[in-house]
């Protein structure tokens, strides 16, 4: 099995299902905190699929954007448990 096929028949389906799943338990999820961390597994599955797009493509450009989004969504999660911290200190 060459590279092309391993990418169309397992690694993009696994993560499109997996995109599915996570949405699912963004739009349900109890909490807030359960909120956060599937927007953040959102996000880290669309690197993910920009990393394979990239690889597919031969454009490493795709690969700046990707550590980008990286970037800004390890912050926002460590702003929100900034915030959850604040907050739990002000009970």
């Amino acid at each position: 099995m060459t590279l092309q096929e391993y990418i169309h028949y397992i690694i993009i389906p696994i993560l499109s299902l997996s995109g599915v799943l996570v949405f699912i338990r963004f739009l349900i999820g109890p909490s807030l905190s359960d909120r956060v961390v599937a927007l953040d597994l959102l996000i880290t599955i669309g690197i993910g699929i920009i990393a394979v797009y990239s690889i597919v493509n031969k454009r490493e450009t795709f690969l700046d954007i990707a550590m980008i989004l990286a970037l800004i969504a390890f912050l926002s999660t460590v702003a929100f448990s900034y915030y959850l911290e604040k907050r739990k200190k002000n009970e």
